[in-house]
């Protein structure tokens, strides 16, 4: 099939410049494989992993694909430098971050022949990364899910655009060709998706689940403060009403309850948690309320996305949801959304007089 080769594309060796997020508890070896072996970028998520289980993801991936991928990785986490130092080791491709990555692991992973690529929120953000050496930025407007702002894609990528010289991807309400043309007609190097790749046979979120997602409407989903102190968009559940309507105290104490169940999960010990939390505020400008609350996310995530209780847990999304309705392949999926960029920038070409 006919490809569309972008800077993206020159800069990881990928074929397609279509991205698949780094969600956690669902970015996992099957789906980073399947999105990597239909010529785009998967990026395994290690937020929600210990590092031995990092280092098994990566080694799986790489069964399972000879194609480059990437891996996410919390900057703030304080063996942060210990999963770089594998990332190198393993000669994986791309580091994706989170929160922006101090200048000395971007010059360390670039030394390496890694691809570092940030994810970040604003122009300003932009511009500080690529200052400390980052190779591309994914920019995610506020229609995405996960931790995302209050500023729509098609504000914030222009902005970013215009302030950086380095290849920005763009995320938040992308899903077909359509947005990937736009997106390219804006001068992006890319389109990156976080909805659309759990909505596909690869990805191993339950079944029950990914049908309670194909239910919803574009009105469907909340961005919420209540998940973990940042504005979070998830799906509309009696939990998160339930959230969204509870007081500052019973949200400290889930968030006590949740920060032991992580702990356990892990194999953390509390004085790591407690340097993960300094780092996190050193790092930026959450409060300590936030930061205490930061330990929901991982706990209800994987209670909806991992055991598939959607009565216990929350289902991160983006607005897109509302206009998906099959579970594709990853390559189906892929293959399809390139071929209707290239019908409808050709179609763009004809308009010329």
């Amino acid at each position: 099939m006919s490809t569309l080769r972008t800077a993206l594309t020159d800069l990881v060796g990928v074929q397609h410049p279509v991205v698949q997020t780094g969600m956690g508890w669902v970015a996992g070896p099957r789906l980073v494989a399947g999105t990597a072996n239909a010529g785009g970028l998967g990026i395994l998520a290690s937020a929600t992993m210990t590092y031995d289980e990092l280092e098994a993801a990566i080694t799986k991936t790489k069964t399972l694909t000879d194609k480059p991928f990437g891996v996410n990785i919390r900057a703030d986490a304080t063996d942060a430098p210990q999963r770089i130092d594998l990332l190198i080791r393993e000669n994986v491709r791309v580091a994706s971050f989170a929160l922006a990555p101090k200048q000395e692991l971007i010059a360390k992973l670039k030394a390496a022949g890694v691809v570092v690529i940030p994810s970040i929120g604003a122009a300003k953000h932009a511009k500080k990364v690529a200052s400390w050496g980052a190779d591309a930025v994914i920019v995610q407007g506020g229609e995405g899910g996960g931790h995302t702002g209050p500023v729509a894609t098609t504000l914030l990528l222009p902005s970013v655009l215009d302030a950086v010289d380095i290849p920005v991807v763009a995320a938040g309400g992308f899903y077909d060709g359509r947005g990937l043309a736009a997106a390219l007609a804006y001068g992006a190097a890319g389109v990156a998706m976080g909805t659309r790749f759990l909505l596909t046979q690869e990805s191993t979120v339950p079944d029950s689940v990914k049908q309670e997602y194909l239910a919803r409407g574009l009105q469907d989903t909340t961005v919420s403060r209540k998940v973990d102190g940042m504005p979070h968009r998830v799906l509309n559940t009696e939990l998160v009403d339930s959230l969204e309507h509870s007081g500052n105290v019973r949200g400290l104490v889930a968030a006590a309850r949740n920060a032991s169940k992580f702990k356990a999960m892990t194999g953390m010990k509390w004085s790591t948690l407690v340097k993960d939390g300094l780092a996190m505020k050193k790092s930026g400008d959450r409060t300590w309320q936030q930061i205490i609350m930061a330990a929901n996310t991982p706990m209800l995530l994987k209670a909806g996305l991992v055991d598939g209780n959607t009565h216990a847990g929350v289902l991160a999304s983006g607005q897109v949801v509302g206009l998906l309705d099959d579970l594709p392949t990853c390559k189906d999926l892929i293959d399809g959304i390139v071929a209707d960029a290239i019908k409808r920038i050709d179609a763009l070409g004809a308009l010329r007089a």
